[in-house]
């Protein structure tokens, strides 16, 4: 990979209220009644949001290509056409009561990117690709991130395909049913580099009163499974002593889970994001409980170590209750170091702006995780109200978005010539 360009910004600027509307009138889009949005992965909504997007891009003249399992690249052609491409993008699926923001940004940035280029005549070395990755959010069909991971080569197609969300429809089978299953192969095409602009969905930025995050790194993250088995007994006549309570079991293990990382690993995350009684009912014992377990830490070796006391403190809950658990580890993302190069475009194309920035790492899985697998990669982060993501309240002033924009459009034009 050629060194950094050292040579002044000559990126345009971009329109910030041409992004803010662009924002807007997506947000239109499966508007959630607390004002947020809920494009689902490969709902209905998120399929009008797609076709909204590809109405926005050839409406530039840009081609649109749709691989097998509905990654989204929108091409603008450069006068070398025969180079790999400069990429940028993120995606349109939201949490189920999610935010305006999140994922969303970093593709109308990047279409805002190709419309300012366009308004002022310039092409680019490279070609650029904008990329909308299929089902990032992983709330309907986990695990996340998953088109962006079958793109690099890290889950099989037909795995990803066959994933089922709560009512037993197959991903492909949803993919079929918005008209998005594509026919460009997986995997292509390739590309020279790739940035994402991002809301933070933490409080760093804020608290410290900086404009752009320049990230250089995400944690690892592991996903399990687990399933406690007790019995069902009646709750007025079953002393506590003789119970085989399935949520004491689950109880137990995540309070004590808790506890020892709060006193020995501050860094640590730990989640536990979904809690479902099997047939519940006020006046029974539960007999079986299901749960997500989410774990988050910057260090790999202290990542192993959090799962390792989590699977210890799950057999000492099972043998302390009289209950059986079952478990299994649905995701594993090791974590992640960027680009020299990459961050260093990010940068100084905030510093030549005039933008005080910062280095840190993403504490949110992102599909630059796994792109950065195969192409050299960086991130953008723009603050959030009060760190809040994943919710109807997220927000970023149009000011913090368009901040974030034009770092992307200037590390573009850089990395594209």
């Amino acid at each position: 990979m050629t060194a950094v360009p050292q040579s002044p910004v000559v990126a345009p600027s971009i329109d910030s209220q041409r992004l803010w509307s662009s924002l807007m009138e997506m947000a239109e889009i499966g508007k959630t009644p607390g004002g947020g949005s809920g494009r689902l992965a490969l709902s209905e909504s998120d399929g009008v949001g797609r076709r909204q997007l590809i109405e926005w891009a050839e409406a530039l003249g840009c081609s649109v290509t749709i691989d097998e399992i509905g990654n989204l690249f929108i091409r603008r052609e450069g006068k070398r056409p025969e180079l790999d491409p400069v990429a940028f993008g993120s995606h349109l699926d939201t949490q189920p009561l999610g935010g305006r923001f999140d994922g969303v940004l970093g593709v109308l940035a990047g279409l805002e990117v190709l419309r300012t280029l366009d308004a002022a005549g310039i092409v680019t070395e490279r070609p650029l690709l904008l990329v909308d990755w299929t089902n990032e959010e992983g709330s309907r069909f986990s695990p996340a991130m998953i088109s962006s991971g079958v793109y690099a080569g890290v889950f099989d197609k037909q795995y990803m395909l066959s994933r089922t969300d709560r009512d037993g429809v197959t991903q492909g089978e949803a993919l079929r049913a918005i008209g998005f299953e594509g026919s460009a192969p997986i995997g292509e095409p390739r590309f020279a580099r790739f940035f994402e602009l991002h809301i933070e969905q933490g409080p760093v930025l804020e608290d410290e009163a900086l404009e752009i995050g320049v990230v250089d790194g995400v944690q690892g993250i592991s996903w399990y499974d687990v399933c406690f088995s007790g019995q069902a007994a009646h709750s007025g006549t079953t002393p506590l002593r003789l119970r085989h309570d399935a949520l004491r079991g689950a109880s137990r293990m995540i309070d004590r889970l808790l506890d020892e990382a709060l006193e020995q690993d501050p860094d640590a995350k730990i989640t536990f994001g979904e809690l479902d009684i099997v047939s519940p009912s006020r006046n029974v014992v539960p007999a079986q409980v299901r749960l997500t377990v989410d774990l988050r830490h910057l260090d790999d070796q202290r990542l192993a170590s959090l799962e390792a006391r989590f699977l210890d403190h799950l057999a000492r809950a099972t043998e302390h209750t009289g209950v059986e658990a079952t478990y299994e580890r649905i995701w594993h993302s090791p974590a992640v170091r960027f680009d020299a190069d990459c961050v260093a475009m990010v940068e100084d194309s905030a510093r030549q702006r005039g933008l005080s920035f910062r280095r840190m790492p993403s504490g949110a899985g992102h599909d630059s995780v796994y792109v950065a697998r195969v192409a050299p990669t960086s991130m953008i982060f723009i603050p959030c109200l009060g760190g809040i993501s994943h919710n109807e309240a997220e927000y970023s002033s149009p000011e913090q978005c368009a901040a974030g924009c034009q770092v992307l459009c200037d590390a573009v034009v850089r990395a594209a010539g």
